[in-house]
């Protein structure tokens, strides 16, 4: 499945989100392939993120990343840079951007 998110850098910690993407830890990349991501984008404007993902089950993905110790430690510093950190519940799984168009 294709699953894409808008969230926002703090304007004041856009250098800090940039860098800290270039070092990405590789357990945390491991496990997010482990999970069931074969693909993740970000792209940024100014402030506003735009992620788009390819998983095989979005929901699966956060609940089997949600308690492991790197990406707890990962979302604790995106929780420094980012106005909303990534929402792992139920509620969490139904927070990508619903489909307006494709090209045919």
């Amino acid at each position: 499945m294709r699953v894409a998110l808008h969230t926002k850098v703090r304007a004041d910690r856009i250098e800090e989100y940039d860098a800290a993407h270039r070092e990405v830890p590789a357990e945390l990349v491991a496990a997010i392939r482990a999970a069931g991501a074969t693909s993740w984008t970000i792209w940024r404007s100014g402030s506003d993120l735009f992620h788009v993902l390819e998983c095989e089950d979005y929901g699966r993905m956060l609940s089997e990343l949600e308690r492991l110790p790197v990406n707890i430690a990962w979302q604790a510093r995106m929780a420094e840079l980012l106005y909303v950190v990534h929402d792992y519940s139920a509620e969490g799984s139904e927070a990508g951007l619903p489909v307006v168009w494709e090209l045919p």
